[in-house]
């Protein structure tokens, strides 16, 4: 068996298309053999029936299964016989494992060819879709492109030109070629614009002229305002030289003319007053009313000049001094006391402004003028036509000692602007002026400037002169501030009356600036003092910026929304609205909260306090206030529906979301959408 095995193997077998071919297995050409091989297994593949293959792999199977359980059996029984029977069966085992290896080659290159199939299948599918998305992006550049030249605009479309027929009628033929351009567009335009052109070359030459005609006129009106400014004393020494002639004649005067004999009479800081109050009321305010009031023959027999005022104050002195030596201590403060009220003494006339609005209300203004001080003080008072319900935290918005407080800045009234008057009060013992403003009113800068009073800092000096060039530059700003102020303060007492009684006034015309549904309510307005507005935690860093003063009005109020308080401190400066209040807060939920430790919180104190333009309103924006507050409810609610809800809490959500909001959260800060977009109806972030 073992010869015949041999000399099998010397032949191969190869199975193709027609069968089994056999062929001498030769050294040389090894390797074209297994090539040949390799190929006609590939070619074989394509004919041969998996399915029958299957099937052969099946029966080729339990033939060994058969083999060699009868091989089993044989070596079991044991035997001479057996061994040539068990030769046979395993040379028949080794066909059949020749077999299945044979499948098992088939069945790797079927599997191989499928891998190759699926691959170029998918290559192909990748290649279509790059093409497509090729063409997808040449469509959408094409696209692109045919917007671009859709909107594209020339520089001449900007220019509004003649109508077509004007420019045929007025263009010259050179220009406007009928015969070329009737029919073409391109060309028709060309033209108009050329016509542009020449009419804007001859405009330009007409500016020229025209700018040296002006600067001509102007020479000519300063040399006449030369001659006016030189005339104006001729004038004065006419009037003066005059006046014994008028009061000869007895010339007829109206109520006009007694006035200014009375002003006559009147020191030259209300005398200035007067003058340009008078000129500003005929000129451009017919509801502002001057007046003189006062003793007109005390006036007069205080005139004298003013080297025998100096000799008599000197001869006073020295009585003084005598008197101090020989009278005994005692004596010493009645004294003073007379030093005092000499020092402080009036002039018996004064200047009064009427300031009068359209709903009847008065602002009255009284002027005076201390005559040792060389100051002027004013005070005030206000009348209203119809009663209004006084709240009471509007207590000091009408008094007499806030009305016109820092109606410029920092000037608040309380101390003389005169330099000089600090060294005369040492000499009588009066430490501060602030204790004689109730009765002889307030030395406001502004007060000064409409006498025409400039005092410099740094030479104090006894006696100014006035100026009328001053008081006039500064009559109209201070009239209107003045008219600002009182309407302002008015604004603000309705406004306090309804937040007393926990209603947030809000006029028609800012309704879009708030959301229809606002669930936090007010529920407390009082006003407090600066020392318990200081006293609050959450205010230390508007103290700390210099931005809350004594002179100030602070107001306290607490907002509601379920369990959540919201705590508010208002500074309100006498400026306003031109000077916008300052809201600090502090959050009582889950916790105490402000400014300092909540950057949410932070965010709407910016939006109060930063962004109050959008809610001033109507001018001159006395709704600032209410709109303030409103905002701090309406910011209040995104605060607390925006909230993240804790799960471990059954039940509803306390505050469920009712705003419409883009993105509840951004940045690092988490901060919340604050703004609302009136328009669309939600809130984003700024």
């Amino acid at each position: 068996m073992s010869t015949e095995s041999a000399k099998k193997r010397k032949t191969k077998v190869i199975r193709s298309d027609g069968g089994a071919v056999e062929k001498e297995t030769r050294k040389a050409r090894g390797d074209a053999d297994q090539e040949t091989k390799t190929y006609s297994e590939e070619a074989e593949v394509d004919a041969r029936d998996p399915a029958k293959d299957y099937d052969l792999y099946k029966k080729t199977c339990e033939d060994l299964q058969r083999l060699m359980a009868e091989i089993h059996e044989l070596k079991s029984k044991g035997g001479k016989d057996a061994s040539a029977e068990i030769d046979e069966r395993r040379i028949q085992s080794c066909i059949h494992f020749m077999t299945l290896k044979k499948l098992n080659r088939l069945a790797h290159i079927r599997l191989k060819k499928g891998r190759d199939q699926t691959h170029e299948a998918k290559q192909k599918v990748d290649a279509l879709h790059l093409q497509l998305q090729n063409l997808l992006y040449e469509v959408m550049h094409l696209q692109k492109e045919i917007t671009k030249c859709l909107e594209f605009k020339s520089k001449h479309e900007e220019i509004d030109l003649v109508n077509v027929d004007e420019f045929y009628k007025d263009a010259p033929l050179e220009i406007s070629k009928p015969a070329f351009t009737m029919n073409d567009p391109h060309q028709q335009t060309l033209s108009r614009l050329d016509w542009e052109l020449e009419q804007r070359k001859r405009l330009a030459e007409k500016y020229k002229e025209s700018l040296a005609n002006k600067e001509k006129i102007l020479k000519d009106i300063e040399i006449k305002k030369e001659y006016l400014s030189s005339l104006q004393p001729r004038l004065n020494t006419i009037m003066q030289a005059s006046l014994p002639v008028q009061e000869y004649l007895s010339m007829p005067f109206d109520q006009a003319h007694k006035q200014y004999e009375i002003a006559r009479h009147l020191p030259p800081p209300l005398y200035v007053l007067y003058v340009q109050a008078n000129s500003y009321g005929q000129a451009c305010d017919k509801n502002l009313t001057v007046a003189i009031d006062g003793d007109v023959e005390e006036a007069k027999a205080l005139a004298r000049p003013p080297e025998d005022s100096q000799d008599d104050e000197s001869d006073s002195d020295a009585e003084e001094e005598q008197t101090t030596t020989k009278r005994r201590r005692p004596t010493l403060g009645l004294q003073l006391d007379d030093k005092r009220r000499e020092m402080l003494k009036r002039h018996p006339l004064s200047v009064t402004l009427d300031l009068k609005y359209k709903d009847g209300s008065v602002l009255h203004l009284y002027f005076y003028y201390l005559m040792n001080l060389n100051i002027m003080t004013v005070k005030t008072k206000a009348t209203t036509a119809t009663e209004m319900s006084i709240a009471i935290s509007a207590g000091d918005l009408l008094s007499p000692a806030s009305l016109l407080s820092c109606l410029y800045p920092g000037d608040h009234g309380k101390k003389t602007p005169n330099p000089a008057n600090h060294y005369q009060f040492d000499k009588v013992g009066i430490l501060t002026f602030s204790d004689y403003i109730g009765e002889l009113g307030h030395p406001y800068v502004w007060v000064q400037k409409l006498g025409g009073l400039h005092f410099p800092k740094d030479q104090p000096q006894k006696f100014v002169m006035a100026d009328n060039s001053l008081s006039a530059s500064h009559m109209e700003t201070t009239i209107k501030l003045l008219r600002v102020r009182l309407q302002s303060r008015l604004a603000l007492q309705k406004q306090f009356a309804s937040l007393e009684h926990s209603i947030v006034p809000i006029s028609s015309e800012c309704l879009h600036l708030f959301p229809v549904k606002i669930l936090s309510r007010l529920i407390k307005w009082c006003a407090i003092s600066y020392e318990d507005y200081v006293a609050l935690p959450f205010t230390k860093h508007v103290i700390e910026a210099d931005m809350a003063q004594e002179t100030d009005l602070f107001f306290s109020a607490f907002i509601e929304r379920g369990t959540a308080k919201l705590h508010v401190a208002i500074v309100l400066n006498p400026g306003y609205s031109t000077i916008p209040p300052i809201f600090s807060i502090c959050l009582n939920w889950k916790g105490e909260k402000s400014s300092r430790n909540d950057d949410n919180l932070m965010t709407i104190e910016s939006e109060v306090n930063v962004c109050f333009k959008e809610l001033l309103g109507p001018k001159p924006g006395h709704q600032l206030l209410t709109n303030q507050i409103q905002r701090l409810c309406m910011c209040l609610d995104v605060y607390l529906e925006t909230e993240t809800h804790d799960n471990s809490v059954e039940g509803p959500k306390e505050f469920p979301r009712e705003k419409m909001c883009l993105r509840l959260v951004r940045g690092p800060n988490r901060i919340k959408p604050f703004k609302y977009n009136h328009p669309q109806g939600f809130f984003t972030h700024r």
